[in-house]
């Protein structure tokens, strides 16, 4: 069984329900954290160490409060520590259950189960860890019927990133700013219209506002 897990979420009865779980499988060594800088820490200290660990039960999303966090995602964590350590199994535990989302994680081969957080979570999360730890993987029934559903709509990176920026409301000039900071190609000025044209009319949207209210409603951002 897994030796050393670091669990990464920012509510107190989720981490507890976890430790239950963890205790079953006699698991040593358990670390937790509320907040995404502190679980990369505690990795990268473990790592240093030669005491890496072996999987990563983290959530997704994480509350900002008071502290001015450089990794405020799961999504962004998760991507951090398996390029660090590409030997760390992953879990997602996590109420958001947005088919592009799931996939989007899944296409990008960094975890190994998805659990929902909801009545049946910690029975499914045991059967994670069973299945993980035998190398398979593991999704939760609603996932599973999630990814399922027929005309998935997905956004690449780009797309998200272009609609983020535009609903947090920086100009167009500004964004190509950030891509040309972020080195994202191509980030000039006519591609952003392009593709903002080309998703204004794939979801028929009549103006941009438009369409990030729509893309909002169906959780792509």
């Amino acid at each position: 069984m897994f030796k050393k897990v670091l669990v990464a979420d920012d509510i107190d009865s989720i981490n507890h329900a976890v430790a239950s779980v963890l205790k079953e499988f006699n698991v040593q060594q358990v670390e937790y954290a509320q907040y995404c800088d502190n679980a990369y820490l505690k990795a990268k200290r473990a790592q240093m160490d030669g005491e890496a660990f072996d999987l990563l039960i983290c959530d997704l999303s994480f509350k900002s409060d008071h502290r001015e966090e450089k990794i405020t995602s799961g999504k962004d964590l998760i991507a951090i520590l398996k390029k660090e350590n590409p030997q760390l199994k992953v879990i997602v535990n996590s109420i958001e259950d947005q088919p592009h989302t799931v996939k989007t994680l899944w296409d990008s081969g960094n975890i190994d189960a998805y659990v929902c957080k909801d009545r049946q979570g910690m029975k499914e999360l045991k059967e994670a860890i069973v299945n993980i730890y035998a190398g398979k993987t593991y999704n939760s029934p609603r996932i599973e019927r999630s990814l399922k559903q027929e005309n998935l709509i997905l956004l690449s990176d780009f797309e998200i990133k272009l609609l983020t920026y535009i609903s947090q409301g920086l100009t167009q000039d500004e964004i190509q700013e950030k891509f040309k900071q972020l080195k994202i190609s191509p980030g000039s000025k006519s591609a952003i219209e392009k593709s903002l044209k080309e998703m204004r009319d794939e979801f028929g949207a009549k103006t941009t506002p438009h369409l990030i209210g729509i893309v909002k409603d169906l959780k792509l951002i």
